[in-house]
């Protein structure tokens, strides 16, 4: 058994379906299941070029379950592989396109990176297309530094000799900078009620309904409650607001080490550890700062009604 993880180098629409349709068709032709996460303008166009063929597709709109880099994993990869135990899945993925802000680049490209740790020893193909059109060249660079394997319009496959995804995880642990205007609260101890109410009153005062609210202050109560525990009993917990955006950091002095933590599913019967994993679930985007004097939590939340 063997994971493959290749990165497609398309060109426009016609490229991506070239590149995309005939890697779908095969596995269909030989039972196996396949799902496609991309960005809802290219699942039109894989529904109307695939006709009756995509009733048996897993169909995700990356735009939605891939907003947060940091879900795509557990929630999109790993759930639809471990739905099928023992047999080879193909998966297609599109978590970087040309709308992704500068902000979420750094998280994209770490996601990618992370792929080939969460898929050790499986046996599934994930593809991932990249419009080198739309894309510029860092970012086209980066693909071949976190793919092992690289196909190009003509479909031709090559190994990526820049191959090196944890060195891309490391270059892009990037420092965090403190939101702008932040609102600053420490927590020392388990008495996060006041933590609670600050996190519920500013998500309210900046727009968010009641549901997203609740996000927010389960987001801080658990990132507050992990660092306590694990970080050294304290927590400084920064609020503030740019690009839409309602920004929520935690930081402490403990070493998050993993940088699969809050990326795989957890096993059935957990009830400990889950904390990143739901955080990751609900934020807009979350982004990790793991540095010698501690680490730094980002969990940003859209204030828009559509989240775009």
């Amino acid at each position: 058994m063997a994971f493959l993880h290749p990165a497609l180098f398309y060109r426009g629409a016609e490229g991506f379906l070239s590149g995309t349709v005939p890697f779908v068709r095969d596995g269909l032709s030989v039972g196996e299941p396949v799902a496609v996460a991309v960005p809802r303008h290219h699942l039109r166009l894989l529904r109307a070029e695939l006709g009756t063929d995509v009733a048996r597709v897993r169909l995700v709109d990356m735009t939605e379950a891939g907003r947060n880099p940091g879900r795509i994993i557990p929630g999109v990869l790993r759930a639809f592989a471990d739905e099928h135990p023992g047999r080879h899945v193909r998966m297609i993925g599109e978590p970087l396109w040309a709308g992704r802000s500068s902000v979420e680049y750094p998280a994209c490209v770490q996601h990618e990176a992370l792929i080939n740790r969460a898929f050790d020893g499986r046996w599934a193909t994930v593809l991932c297309p990249y419009d080198a059109e739309a894309l510029g060249a860092s970012e086209l660079a980066d693909a071949a530094r976190t793919h092992p394997w690289l196909i190009d319009g003509a479909g031709e496959w090559c190994a990526s000799g820049e191959y090196a995804p944890d060195d891309v995880v490391a270059d892009y642990n990037r420092e965090l900078p403190p939101p702008p205007g932040a609102h600053r609260y420490v927590v020392a101890g388990h008495d996060l009620g006041g933590l609670r109410r600050l996190a519920a009153a500013l998500a309210r005062q900046h727009g968010l309904d009641e549901d997203r609210a609740e996000d927010v202050v389960m987001t801080v109560s658990e990132l507050a409650s992990n660092s306590v525990e694990h970080g050294g009993g304290a927590a400084v917990i920064l609020f503030g607001f740019a690009d839409g955006q309602l920004i929520c950091q935690v930081r402490d002095r403990g070493r998050l080490a993993d940088p699969m933590a809050g990326r795989l599913p957890a096993p059935l019967g957990q009830e400990r550890g889950r904390g990143l994993l739901l955080v990751n679930q609900v934020a807009d985007l979350v982004r990790v700062h793991r540095g010698p004097a501690g680490s730094t939590v980002e969990a940003r939340f859209a204030v828009s009604a559509d989240r775009v």
